[in-house]
């Protein structure tokens, strides 16, 4: 098989896991209702237990590692910065989707480093989209939750939108590829940027909303999500 079919289809498989756990966010109510509040915060902790893991074990070292320490500062610093200028204005908006933006945010450049470093380790690229995968479908489920609290769309209209959203892993899977390979420090610094706008959203949003009193679900479920990127971060390295 072709690298760049071989690319495409792995980077569409972990982005199809977005509108994939939409889905099952989009099932009828659980009861009782104490187990759908547990379980909707677990998944909630889970997901950002999944997104601190990529930002300290992917985007962080991977994104460092070609950059100056002032260059560092300059991405990181100011990925925090415009995360903070939109969530103001989506909180202006009386719009919530910080899911929706830490799902992107983190899904768009790690697929973007997998195109740029596929050449080098097609297993590696293989275990990365992988990871990605599992990563995507909790955050999926959170941001589909938190839209349609948020929102009068109709479920089918969101689950539409989350399926168009997995065509842009093949888009930055193949442009890592074939247009920035040769580009480490701005990959690099895309990278750190990101991680700068997730860390935002981790303090700012996610890991308020997975807090539930009396409850200890939704902390271990944060602690397996940075487990499951810890796990997939030794398999890469070994």
């Amino acid at each position: 098989m072709n690298e760049w079919i071989q690319l495409t289809l792995l980077t569409l498989m972990a982005g199809l896991m977005m509108p994939v756990g939409a889905l099952l966010a989009s099932v009828e109510r659980i009861r009782p209702r104490w187990l759908e509040n547990e379980l909707r915060h677990a998944v909630i902790a889970f997901g950002g237990g999944a997104l601190l893991a990529a930002v300290a074990l992917v985007l962080v070292p991977e994104g460092s590692k070609d950059l100056s320490v002032g260059l560092v500062c300059i991405c990181f610093g100011g990925g925090g910065l415009v995360f903070m200028v939109l969530d103001i204005y989506l909180s202006a908006k009386g719009t919530s989707a910080s899911q929706l933006v830490a799902m992107l945010t983190d899904f768009v450049p790690e697929a973007l480093a997998m195109g740029a470093t596929f050449t080098i380790s097609p297993d590696a690229g293989l275990l990365l989209a992988l990871i990605i995968a599992l990563q995507n479908l909790p955050e999926g489920f959170n941001a589909y939750r938190e839209l349609a609290a948020s929102t009068q769309s109709r479920p089918m209209y969101l689950i539409t939108a989350f399926l168009l959203m997995a065509l842009l892993g093949p888009a930055a899977g193949l442009t890592g590829h074939f247009l920035l390979a040769d580009f480490n420090q701005l990959v690099a610094g895309i990278m750190l940027f990101a991680a700068g706008g997730i860390l935002y959203l981790i303090f700012q949003d996610i890991a308020p909303q997975a807090r539930l009193k009396n409850h200890y679900a939704p902390p271990l479920a944060a602690l397996a999500g940075f487990l499951l990127g810890l796990i997939g971060h030794m398999q890469l390295t070994s």
